[in-house]
């Protein structure tokens, strides 16, 4: 039986294509997902929450499996001096979803700035989480950067 949430019906309703991907529903970690559902890292992209440490809305940063954030390249990307990682706690505090299911397109009109690794737009199809833990969805990445008004800006490494 597929998946169903808030964000596939959402992407139904706007008639965008996509493809679900069902993962455990335990916490599983982005290269590890990636594996599962059979695409090279580089196409499966994990949400990191980040911090302004004057306050402010929180930051979504969208970067490959297989590699780290960049917090000074975000920091740059956001005009911004500096950025911190948020813990896990804050992370799902600040977006009232568990890590390992936080999403972009889960979260939009809530606020968040999207930062997109430049290598995001590269891909026929990305995958990233679809809103909750056990579920990744695959699709055009242009539809997400016009979904989520991602940043684009080379913030991983």
């Amino acid at each position: 039986m597929p998946i169903t949430n808030n964000v596939t019906r959402m992407l139904d309703s706007k008639k965008i294509i996509y493809l679900a991907h069902a993962l455990p529903e335990e916490k599983v970690g982005a290269i590890e997902a990636a594996e599962m559902i059979g695409l090279p890292p580089e196409q499966v992209f994990k949400t990191i929450v980040a911090v302004r440490p004057k306050g402010g809305k929180a930051v979504l940063a969208l970067v490959p499996a297989h590699q780290e954030l960049d917090l000074k390249a975000l920091a740059k990307a956001l005009g911004e001096k500096k950025i911190a990682l948020a813990s896990h706690a804050e992370a799902e505090k600040l977006t009232g979803l568990q890590t390992g299911g936080i999403s972009p397109l889960a979260l939009i009109n809530k606020g968040f700035q999207v930062v997109a690794d430049a290598s995001f737009t590269q891909h026929a199809q990305v995958a990233l989480s679809g809103g909750q833990r056990g579920l990744n969805l695959q699709l055009a990445p242009g539809a997400v950067v016009k979904l989520v008004n991602a940043r684009l800006s080379p913030i991983s490494g």
